[in-house]
């Protein structure tokens, strides 16, 4: 039998959401006795706020702060941080019990002109959140940095020769991959100056394309023998084997991206009609055909799929309950590469495993576009690469040193 766990009874203004704070752990796969370390917590937290004066509905981030400072100025070793308070907060926002700051309002003309910047890429270039704040932004700031005191008038002087400084400046401390990913996201910028008048030439033209081998090297796929280990590697006698195994399979048979993956929802597949919906880069949306084998390892996992809250295909197996994030896709990839015994690769190269696939089943380039869903054919093209047959009829025969062929 079972070590009996014992239930905190909550007192304080947080003691009617006490019930719905115990369902709501349970939901999400926490065991007993973590559900009343969590109501022991809740209890703390709402007497806390009794002796400071609170109502449940005054509840702010910064007070949990305090709340955690407190705890550890007594010298106590358990919640007394910020990190810890992660699931009482969760809950109580999703009540509407929280108190949410007011966003600061962008002051002065370079936070005015980032802001107007990041409306521009949400609305009309529609590009990700995580992607305007992570990428975008960050390098128009940094490139608005060196010019102190600037105020819109200014830019109306901008010349090709700064922009060249700056990169010089700042691809040097970077990869090729950094550099890269600034001079896309440079040129964005002086694309939107230009477009909204802050600047009179379109400077695009002064950010050049960084040198790189990408196009002299073979995309690199998985041979055959490659994906049927990483595959085998999966123990589907366990739920999370039969999760592992439906995604490998969505990367190397269908070519998704690793936040494809991610994205997948429960009702993302029509079974009916064997399709699945992809939710792509930028809000976009395809169909793609749901394979048998996929399918039926699909069917497998979702036999045994946790039951949650949470609407996303692919979830945890441990408490909370959530959907995948795309870095962990990426984890599950490397560590099946470690069970099979190969070195490691990321979720992408199983991407390019599916391309070269379908190259050698004899698929068109056209083809292999629709199913990766490139926006531009040029994206494709680097897989007639692969075909090594096919460019033998163009190679030029090698001199010989008496001045033949050889």
């Amino acid at each position: 039998m079972g070590k009996r766990v014992w239930f905190p009874v909550v007192a304080g203004p947080l003691a009617p959401f006490a019930a719905g704070f115990e369902a709501w752990l349970r939901s999400r796969a926490y065991s007993s006795s973590a559900t009343a370390s969590r109501l022991c917590q809740f209890d703390q937290l709402s007497r806390w706020l009794e002796r400071e004066g609170f109502d449940a509905g005054e509840l702010t981030v910064e007070h949990a702060g305090r709340f955690a400072e407190s705890r550890r100025a007594r010298g106590l070793v358990t919640w007394v941080s910020s990190q810890s308070l992660v699931l009482p907060l969760e809950y109580l926002r999703g009540l509407g019990m929280m108190v949410t700051p007011a966003a600061p309002v962008a002051s002065g003309p370079v936070e005015e002109l980032l802001a107007d910047y990041g409306r521009y890429l949400r609305i009309e270039r529609r590009l990700a959140e995580h992607t305007v704040r992570d990428a975008y932004l960050p390098a128009a700031r940094l490139f608005l940095a060196g010019r102190e005191g600037l105020d819109e008038p200014a830019l109306e002087w901008l010349s090709a020769a700064e922009v060249s400084m700056f990169l010089v400046a700042e691809c040097a401390k970077r990869s090729v991959t950094g550099a890269r990913d600034l001079a896309s996201a440079l040129r964005s910028f002086l694309r939107f100056l230009h477009l909204a008048g802050l600047i009179e030439a379109p400077l695009v033209w002064a950010v050049p394309s960084v040198a790189d081998l990408r196009d002299r090297t073979l995309p690199r796929g998985l041979e055959p023998a490659a994906v049927r280990k990483l595959l085998a590697s999966c123990d589907r006698r366990r739920t999370v084997g039969r999760r592992d195994y439906a995604i490998l399979l969505l990367l190397a048979r269908l070519g998704l991206r690793r936040g494809e993956v991610a994205a997948i929802r429960l009702e993302d597949v029509d079974w009916r009609a064997g399709e699945l919906l992809v939710r792509g880069k930028g809000s976009r949306q395809d169909v793609l055909p749901l394979a048998v084998d996929v399918g039926e390892a699909l069917v497998s996992y979702l036999r045994r799929r946790p039951r949650c809250e949470s609407r996303a295909l692919f979830v945890r197996m441990t408490a909370p309950l959530r959907g995948l994030a795309p870095h962990t896709i990426g984890w599950i990839v490397r560590e099946a590469c470690t069970r099979a015994g190969l070195s490691r690769v990321g979720a992408h190269r199983l991407r390019h495993t599916a391309a070269t696939e379908m190259l050698r089943q004899g698929a068109s380039l056209a083809e292999i576009g629709q199913v990766l869903r490139h926006r531009e054919q040029k994206t494709t093209a680097i897989y007639a690469k692969v075909d090594r047959q096919a460019l033998r009829a163009l190679a030029r025969p090698w001199p010989s040193p008496e001045g033949g062929a050889a």
